[in-house]
């Protein structure tokens, strides 16, 4: 779960949050750990009352809008958003180090990869949770600890922003976290019950693994935003998506530094795994309803993700970011109205949610 969620945004938005809030670093980091961290793990224990069916979870709203929801956010946390941001994120950290890298050819390898990682389905959260996950950590903790016990200097006292809460809340969004939430569920409860031999009573698992999985990412949401602002000085005038491969160099040197930021790429490997596998299954299964096959279906999400990535990663942040500030709050209102649905039997659902929809469009875009 842990390896799955931690990707391209949860890499660099807490180290924006740090290099930019410096002062107000606690309370923007309680606003990314409630957007970040407790929403999408509880989109996560949603969907699982669901048995991982994600399709039954957004039909709730209805047959037709739950199919467009679920269209809508499969091409952002996919070929349109999350699986590109991953490449170019992992381009940009690399080329720090590598300055001859070209963002297409790179774009054109990584997708290779993509396709060759994602074709056995059956093998990803075993190549996820057993390989990848344990390098991960290591590297992870290995950069919090150099960076922020012994770092020589001191956070810098004054913020740049006036409502820090909200900027961290704000930047939460952009982690995308609760959008995969709803299909990583899927992988999840699927393996889980196929380790049980499909016995009943999976949510403890899923309770125990999230609670793991949710420590983790916030204690590196922690770790990542402190080193950025014990660093803030030094990473001034640096690209949101040049902040890791600084942040390498300067904490361990120019070695270490390169070995944690391809650890960083295995990190975005992880998650565009997940996510290439569950729009490419979608779309062969659902979409095509199986007049393709599964190989092709990976074809057509991969040539999308390296035509997308030719916008860099600033440029798929900008593309999202209003996106999402619309979509976040109502999907939030239908996890906690689904649950309530699952544990006391409460039916109402659409009037909620369609009305947060209206009312964060009417307040973000006409007043």
């Amino acid at each position: 779960m842990f390896s799955m969620f931690f990707g391209a945004g949860n890499i660099t938005f807490p180290l924006i949050i740090g290099q930019t809030v410096e002062g107000g670093l606690i309370w923007a980091l309680l606003g990314l750990i409630l957007t970040a961290v407790l929403v999408p793990f509880s989109g996560l224990f949603s969907i699982t009352l669901f048995e991982g069916d994600y399709e039954s979870f957004f039909s709730r709203i209805g047959k037709w809008p739950g199919i467009a929801v679920i269209v809508i956010l499969l091409s952002i946390i996919g070929p349109f958003g999350g699986i590109p941001r991953c490449i170019t994120l992992t381009y940009s950290t690399l080329k720090v180090y590598f300055s001859g890298l070209h963002l297409l050819t790179f774009s054109l390898i990584s997708c290779a990869l993509l396709f060759f990682c994602s074709w056995k389905k059956n093998r990803i959260l075993d190549l996820i949770g057993y390989v990848l996950s344990p390098v991960l950590l290591v590297f992870l903790v290995a950069i919090i600890v150099k960076g922020v016990f012994f770092s020589s200097s001191d956070p810098v006292g004054s913020s740049q922003i006036s409502h820090p809460f909200f900027y961290g809340l704000k930047e939460g969004y952009n982690t995308m976290d609760l959008l995969a939430a709803f299909f990583f569920s899927s992988l999840v409860y699927n393996k889980l019950k196929e380790q049980t031999g499909g016995k009943k009573g999976l949510l403890l698992p899923v309770f125990k693994a999230s609670l793991i999985g949710a420590t983790l990412l916030g204690g590196v949401y922690l770790g990542f935003s402190y080193v950025a602002a014990f660093h803030s000085l030094a990473l001034d005038g640096v690209g949101a998506d040049q902040l890791l491969g600084r942040i390498g160099q300067i904490v361990l040197g120019h070695h270490a530094g390169l070995i944690v930021c391809v650890s960083i790429a295995l990190t975005c490997l992880t998650t565009a795994i997940a996510l290439t596998a569950i729009c490419a299954e979608f779309l062969q299964k659902r979409v095509s309803k199986g007049r393709i096959s599964y190989e092709l279906s990976l074809l057509v999400i991969l040539v999308t993700t390296v035509l997308v990535s030719t916008l860099e990663f600033t440029g798929i942040i900008h593309l999202l970011s209003p996106v999402l500030q619309v979509m976040y709050p109502s999907l939030l209102i239908l996890c906690l109205f689904n649950i309530f649905h699952k544990t006391f039997d409460y039916k109402p659902v659409k009037f909620p949610v369609f009305t947060a929809l209206i009312l964060v469009l009417y307040f973000q875009y006409i007043i």
